[in-house]
This record gives C-alpha cells, sequence and structure tokens, in this order.
C-alpha cells in the first residue's frame, strides 16, 4: 500500500472494529453486519499484494478478545474467508456489486458456520436461527461499504501523489 491507503487502511480497520463493538439495542444485535470481514474483504479485493491472511489472522485474534470468544475461533473463519478472496481477488473485482454480495453473503455464512461450529464443540451454541442474521445485514450493506471505501481509497492515493 502506498501512504494515503495504509493510513486509510488502518483507519477503516479500528473503525470497523468500534462499529463492531459498538452497543447496540437488544433487538438490533442479531442484525449487526461483520464489519471487520466486510472491510477486510474490500482491502483483499483492491489491494490483494498488501492485505492477506495474515492481518486477517491478527484481527481475527483481536475479534475473538473483544467477543470473548475462544482465542483461534473468529480468526480461523477470517483466515478462511481472507484466503477465498485473496485467491479470486480478480474474478470479484468485476463482477457487479449484487454479484459479490451474495458470494460475500455465503462467505460469511461459512464463517459464521466454521465459528457456530467451534461454539458448539465448546457448549456454548446460540440456540436461535438469528444467530445468521449478520450475515444477512453484511451482504446488504456491502454495496454501500463498496462505494465507500473505494472512494476513500481513491482520494487519499490522489493526495498523496500531488
Amino acid at each position: 500500500m502506498n501512504n494515503g491507503n495504509t493510513r486509510i487502511g488502518v483507519l477503516t480497520i479500528i473503525a470497523a472494529f468500534m462499529l463492531a463493538m459498538m452497543p447496540l439495542p437488544d433487538w438490533a444485535i442479531a442484525f449487526r453486519p461483520d464489519w471487520v470481514t466486510l472491510v477486510l474483504i474490500y482491502w483483499t479485493m483492491a489491494l490483494p499484494t498488501s492485505i492477506g491472511v495474515t492481518i486477517a489472522w491478527c484481527a481475527g485474534l483481536m475479534l475473538d478478545v473483544s467477543h470473548g470468544a475462544l482465542l483461534g475461533q473468529h480468526a480461523l473463519g477470517l483466515v478462511l474467508v481472507i484466503y477465498i478472496i485473496h485467491s479470486q481477488h480478480q474474478r470479484l473485482r468485476v463482477a457487479s456489486l449484487l454479484q459479490q454480495a451474495i458470494v460475500i453473503f455465503f462467505l460469511l455464512l461459512l464463517k459464521q458456520a466454521l465459528v457456530l461450529w467451534v461454539s458448539g464443540i465448546m457448549g456454548h451454541a446460540p440456540d436461535t436461527w438469528l444467530y445468521f442474521m449478520p450475515s444477512l445485514s453484511s451482504a446488504l450493506f456491502w454495496p454501500w461499504v463498496y462505494i465507500i471505501l473505494r472512494d476513500l481509497r481513491r482520494k487519499f492515493a490522489y493526495k498523496t501523489h500531488y
């Protein structure tokens, strides 16, 4: 990443963590998008040589700590998603936002199923299907996340060249 993209990338990942930890009303908690994963997916697609599984692993560990989950639980799911995005980033970049949102829905569903599996092994499985709602809400928010981050990346990349 160039200097401008580095700064904005770090700031957007920090903002995603803040959104992930922001208090919500009880009824809205099940619908919270997976902000950190969405931001990492964008940066992996936009800058695949700079963002990859190592950053995903570190972000996943921070998610585990912030959620009080088993260490490595979210990290494993996030690494799997980012690895798939990284290996298919050229195909995804040329897809429409609707097609990208559908792919992201299924990848986040996979991530949540993996986290659910580990939670179930530990005896902490949720008892409601609302557990999978973040996959849907994340897919619905993807077009806006993509457009906002793309515009920020272009703005900061442009400013650093002049």
